[in-house]
């Protein structure tokens, strides 16, 4: 049977398979850790901890692709990916998405739309990815 990784994988798709690597996982799990800490202390403007949570998940998720022998050739498929590869469902996936339409909104057309609710749930699910993420034992390579 083939797995949601392969069926993404081939010319023009968003995926190719590479041997997961133990110094690259515990450098974008060390960064996306720091970064969520970062995200969580008080008295941030929202945008920065918006920054900072958005980045810290994309690097956790990265992790998590990248511990199951793949690379991405976009962001926005490690947040597509969560069911797969930490067996996280919508209620996460589906912010983080929202997320990354909010932060391309404002990287690419200076519309950066940022509320308190949004930066809540977006912390709530960075917290979520960040627990799974740090279960995974380093790979060996």
């Amino acid at each position: 049977m083939t797995s949601a990784f392969e069926n993404l994988c081939g010319p023009g798709k968003p995926l190719q398979p590479e041997p997961a690597n133990a110094k690259e996982f515990e450098g974008l799990c060390a960064m996306g850790l720091d970064k969520l800490a970062d995200a969580h202390r008080q008295g941030l403007k929202l945008a920065s901890q918006f920054d900072l949570a958005y980045n810290a998940a994309h690097a956790l998720c990265l992790a998590a692709l990248r511990w199951h022998g793949y690379r991405a050739g976009n962001r926005y498929i490690v947040f597509q990916l969560l069911p797969h590869t930490l067996q996280l469902g919508p209620e996460v996936w589906r912010i983080l998405a929202r997320c990354h339409d909010v932060r391309n909104l404002g990287e690419y057309e200076g519309m950066l739309d940022i509320t308190e609710r949004l930066v809540t749930d977006l912390l709530g699910a960075c917290d979520k990815v960040a627990e799974k993420v740090r279960a995974l034992k380093p790979p060996s390579t």
